[in-house]
């Protein structure tokens, strides 16, 4: 090594990150998307609707976390997300839930 100090680059991680938390988001829409389908069935009742709008709250919380997210990634130095990855883990593993749910049904 040089006299120079070596540092990673923060700004290729924060990418990195940046990039991941939008394939999240792009994968909740489509868990959101066919959890709110059965809703949309000529016979669907209250069951159906309130899980649809479950599952559009889910992902619109999902949306905004990822929003605020990135907005933080782009700081230089990025800003530390324990808050809001906890969160995100949560509302995910309950949307997928409830995906879930809705195929068994």
């Amino acid at each position: 090594m040089t006299d120079q100090e070596w540092t990673p680059d923060h700004g290729a991680s924060a990418e990195r990150t940046r990039l991941a938390w939008r394939r999240t988001a792009l994968s909740a829409t489509v868990a959101g998307l066919l959890a709110a389908r059965p809703a949309f069935h000529p016979d669907a009742g209250p069951a159906q609707w309130i899980t649809a709008a479950v599952a559009a709250l889910c992902w619109s919380l999902l949306i905004r976390i990822a929003y605020r997210r990135a907005r933080a990634l782009k700081q230089r130095p990025p800003h530390p997300g324990r808050r809001s990855i906890t969160a995100y883990a949560l509302i995910t593993v309950a949307l997928a839930g409830l995906a879930g749910l809705v195929v068994m049904l």
